[in-house]
């Protein structure tokens, strides 16, 4: 049997050492650097259905936009109209605490994603009019999983939320990716060293603030959802998405869950692995 820790690290290097793609538009949905939507135009066709694409990294700062570039080309040559949302993401941990990146910001994170896909109507028709967004279909990868379940579910944010909206989103579905959708699961499996309450402002904060951003929290959604799992992924292992899951079922909603033998955590976004090729089938099942 491989080492997990060597095949997470080869499938890891596989999916980034391609070059980033140079979008065919950018543009901004607020003031901050960080509050951007690159645009992919459909490489043949007109009318294409739209990709939201939100990227992973565990929330953290050194992982943006950039890494799943190639992977918003593999499906803008599969025929899809692709947007690309950046989002702000963590700072630094203090020195004197042990220094490096911390995940997300609160309650930016879930500002930007919110106000993002709120806009993006608007910015879809003035740069990406090939798309139709009647066809829309929400996508994301690990921490972006996350962010693409939670905005699937803001209408049913616990009152007061302010980013509760009060119908839900007119999209085909949504497709996440390993995400990190059940956070009490993950806590227990310390997904991405600590990453759920660094997210949430740490421990003491978490318990009232997963009701506001929880995926296994905000059930039944209404909309179509499919969850693509590694079976060998390492990084955010089975038992999250799993979980998710079964919460949905508890809740009384069907959640697809299509487990891929042989993959880890990267391959679902590595253009040049079979299992990005499934992903594109998946969302193509759900946007047409």
């Amino acid at each position: 049997m491989p080492d997990p820790a060597a095949r997470d690290a080869a499938e890891e290097a596989s999916a980034l050492s391609h070059p980033a793609v140079d979008p065919d538009s950018t543009a901004s949905y607020g003031e901050h650097p960080d509050q951007v939507v690159d645009f992919y135009a459909p490489r043949e066709g007109d009318r294409a259905p739209l990709v939201v694409v939100l990227h992973g990294g565990a929330w953290r700062a050194p992982y943006d936009r950039r890494h799943v570039t190639p992977f918003a080309d593999f499906l803008a040559r599969r025929g899809f109209a692709v947007a690309n949302v950046e989002y702000r993401r963590g700072g630094e941990i203090p020195a004197p605490r042990g220094g490096g990146p911390v995940a997300g910001r609160w309650p930016e994170t879930f500002d930007d994603v919110a106000a993002a896909l709120d806009a993006l109507p608007g910015l879809v028709a003035a740069h990406l009019p090939t798309a139709d967004p009647r066809r829309t279909v929400v996508t994301g990868h690990s921490a972006g999983g996350h962010l693409a379940l939670w905005a699937a579910a803001r209408h049913v944010l616990p009152a007061g939320s302010p980013w509760r909206q009060a119908a839900p989103p007119q999209w085909r579905g949504v497709v996440a990716l390993a995400p990190i959708a059940h956070f009490g699961r993950a806590v227990e499996l310390d997904v991405c060293g600590g990453a759920v309450h660094q997210l949430l402002g740490g421990p003491d904060a978490a318990g009232a603030r997963a009701a506001h951003a929880d995926p296994a929290e905000l059930l039944p959604t209404g909309i179509a959802t499919t969850v693509v799992q590694g079976r060998e992924d390492s990084v955010v292992p089975r038992g999250v998405a799993e979980a998710y899951v079964d919460a949905a079922a508890k809740a009384g909603e069907m959640v697809g869950l299509t487990l891929l033998d042989g993959v880890g955590h990267f391959p679902l976004i590595d253009p040049a692995a079979d299992a990005c090729a499934v992903v594109a089938e998946e969302i193509a099942q759900l946007a047409w």
